[in-house]
C-alpha cells in the first residue's frame, strides 16, 4: 500500500504541539507584524502576537511563498508516495489556487483540496482525511470525498470589536464607529467558505446567545440525523473562553466539545476576544 500523507496549515487552528503529535506535515502560515514577516508557532508566540496587538502593532496577512510550499511537500515525499494538502478555502483566500498551481509541478503525487473550510472544520477535514488514508483510500478519493462533503459545517462567530476589520476595508468606518457607540457585536457565519454577516447583538452576552439558538436550529434542522460534533474556538484570552466552553457545555448537556485557538492569520482580521462555534459533521 502506498503512503499518504495529509497536510495541512496553520489556517486549521492545530497548532505545531499537537501537529508533532499526531505526525501531521504542517505548513506555518506568514503573518506580517508592522513590516515584519513571521511564522505563526514558529519564531511567534500566540500570547506574543496578542501583547503586540494589544500595544498597536499594524498587522496583516500574507501566503505561503512558492519557495516554502514547494519544500514543504518536498520534505513530506521524501518519506511519502503522495501528499493530500488541505489549505484554507478558496473562497477566502488565494493560497488555495496558488497550491494547486505548484502542485501540477509534482507529478500527480500532491493533491490539493478545496473543501471551502477553515479554523475548526478544516481541522475536523485533516482528522478525517487521516481516517481516509488508514482505511486504504486513495488520495483521489479523499479529494472528492472532502469536496462532496464540503458543506456539512456551519460556524459563528461573535467579533468583539471591528477596528482590524475597519482597517482591511471589511467594514465602513462610520459602521464601525456606530457600533462602538451602541455597543454592537456582529456575529459572523462561514457556510462554504464565505464570511458573512448572520446579526448583530446588543453585547457580547447577547451575541452569544445568538450563536446558541442558530447552532441549535443548524443541529435540529439542517443537520437532523447526521453525525455532528460541535466544536468551539476563540481568540486572545483563554480565560473567557473557558467560561464560554462552560456556558456550551450546559446549553448542549455537557457535551464534549473541543476548543481551539483561532490562528493568527484569522485573528489578524478580528482580532481578540472572538467567541465562536462551530457544527461539523465527520467521519
Amino acid at each position: 500500500m502506498r503512503k499518504i500523507a495529509i497536510t495541512t496549515d496553520t489556517n486549521s487552528g492545530i497548532t505545531v504541539e499537537e501537529a508533532g503529535k499526531r505526525g501531521i506535515p504542517l505548513l506555518p502560515m506568514p503573518i506580517i507584524i508592522d513590516g515584519k514577516e513571521y511564522f505563526e508557532g514558529v519564531d511567534i508566540s500566540y500570547d506574543e502576537f496578542f501583547e503586540r496587538l494589544e500595544n498597536g502593532a499594524e498587522v496583516s496577512t500574507s501566503q505561503p511563498s512558492v519557495y516554502s510550499l514547494t519544500a514543504f511537500w518536498e520534505s513530506v515525499l521524501k518519506s511519502h508516495d503522495y501528499v493530500v494538502h488541505i489549505p484554507m478555502s478558496s473562497a477566502l483566500s488565494s493560497s488555495c489556487d496558488t497550491a494547486k498551481g505548484i502542485a501540477g509541478d509534482f507529478g500527480g503525487k500532491v493533491f490539493v483540496v478545496d473543501n471551502k473550510r477553515i479554523s475548526i472544520s478544516q481541522a475536523q477535514s485533516v482528522y478525517d482525511a487521516m481516517k481516509m488514508a488508514e482505511s486504504g483510500m486513495t488520495a483521489k478519493e479523499i479529494v472528492k470525498k472532502l469536496e462532496d462533503d464540503a458543506y456539512g459545517n456551519s460556524i459563528y462567530l461573535a467579533v468583539n470589536t471591528l477596528e482590524l476589520l475597519k482597517k482591511s476595508g471589511r467594514v465602513t468606518k462610520a459602521g464601525a464607529a456606530l457600533a462602538t457607540v451602541l455597543n454592537l457585536k456582529p456575529v459572523l457565519q462561514i457556510q462554504g467558505g464565505k464570511l458573512d454577516a448572520f446579526a448583530k447583538a446588543r453585547g457580547m452576552v447577547n451575541a452569544k446567545k445568538t450563536m446558541l439558538e442558530a447552532a441549535k436550529n443548524d443541529l435540529a434542522d439542517r443537520f437532523a440525523g447526521k453525525k455532528v460534533k460541535v466544536d468551539i474556538a476563540y481568540s486572545g484570552a483563554l480565560e473567557p473562553a473557558l467560561e464560554w466552553q462552560k456556558e456550551l457545555q450546559k446549553f448542549f448537556g455537557d457535551k464534549e466539545l473541543k476548543m481551539y485557538r483561532l490562528p493568527l492569520s484569522i485573528s489578524c482580521h478580528v482580532g481578540a476576544g472572538v467567541a465562536a462555534l462551530g457544527c461539523i459533521e465527520y467521519m
